[in-house]
Order: structure tokens, then sequence, then C-alpha cells
């Protein structure tokens, strides 16, 4: 059971929490651990107790969510469906769950680069396994002729997840479409770009 301070969230929740705002809102390298802690309520000796620096937390802001991702899809990928509900789930499932946790991502992929090179070679890792089981699923409707071969099934994932990481750049909240309808759209496309 986590230890819980103050409103009686989790420590490391609240340390999360804070650190996502403040890297959104300022940048990872303009925050401070400082700022972190302040805006989390707590002393700099809780973050150090579940998070061994500045970077941990960074890498935890992106792997709390490509965690949700990989087992809703490891989900969709093991259902008793047929292959092209599958992937139109999967597919559609990764643009919700991005756009949820917008934040989360954008800060990511705009500070990456900080990140620790064994956590970066962990992060890419982590990445390429959720990639490998979305293309398994596009070569499995391949196979099955459900989904034509003439494009490779590598391009066809990153073509997709093209797509996905770019959706802090563009999309909005208070903009014309919601996160399903995105999903929706971004996932119709993935399917009529397979069809034989």
């Amino acid at each position: 059971m986590p230890r819980t301070t103050g409103e009686g969230a989790p420590v490391p929740q609240r340390l999360l929490a804070a650190a996502t705002r403040l890297f959104a809102e300022q940048g990872y390298d303009r925050t401070s651990v400082q700022e972190i802690v302040e805006a989390a309520g707590v002393t700099k000796g809780a973050l150090y107790h579940y998070f061994g620096s500045k970077d941990d937390l960074l890498h935890e802001v992106y792997a709390r969510v490509l965690r949700l991702q990989q087992e809703r899809l490891d989900a969709y990928a093991d259902a008793d469906e047929p292959i092209d509900k599958r992937v139109r789930d999967a597919a559609a499932d990764v643009v919700v769950t991005t756009i949820d946790n917008l934040d989360d991502a954008s800060i990511f992929f705009r500070s990456m680069h900080h990140l620790s090179p064994e956590k970066n070679k962990q992060v890419r890792a982590e990445r390429r396994r959720y990639h490998e089981r979305f293309r398994a699923l596009i070569e499995e409707g391949q196979e099955a002729g459900v989904f034509s071969k003439e494009t490779p099934a590598d391009l066809v994932v990153d073509y997709h997840f093209g797509s996905v990481h770019h959706l802090s750049t563009w999309y909005r909240p208070n903009g014309p479409l919601t996160p399903k309808q995105v999903a929706d759209h971004l996932a119709d496309l993935l399917l009529r770009a397979l069809r034989p």
C-alpha cells in the first residue's frame, strides 16, 4: 500500500502529477527538483525515496502511459474477434489513450533526449515491444488475406504511429473533434489503406 500524505493521495502520484504539470508548463530542463517537491507538498527526501532522480520522473511520466497502452493492445490482440476488428480497435485505442495523456506524450517527445542512455534504451525497447505486437496483428491480417500485402507491415506501423506521435502538435481539447472522433478517423484511414 503506497504511503499517503496531505490530501491522502499517494506520494508517488502527487510527485508525478506535479512533475507532469511543471514539465508541460515550463519544460523539463527549466523545472527544478525543488519546484516539483514544493508543488507536490513533499520533501526532497520523499522524492528520492520513490524516484532516484528527475530523470526517473521523466521516464515514469511516459512509461505509465506506455504500460497502459501495452496492456490494452495485448487485450485487443488476444480478443476472440475478427482480425480487422482487433486492428481497428487497437489503432483507435492508441489514439484515445495518447490524447487522454497528451501532456505526458508531448513532454516525453520534447524531452526524451534528456533521459540517461540506460533509460533511453529501456524506453526504446518498451516502445519496440508495443510496435512489434501491433505489427504482428497487421501481419496476421495480411497472411489471412484480409489485408493487402502490397505495403510492408513495418511501413504500415510507422505510418499509423507517425500520426499518433504528432497528436500533441495539433490536437486541441477545445477543437472540433473529440478524442473518439479523431481515433475513429485515423483507425478508419488505416483500415482503408490495408484493404486489398
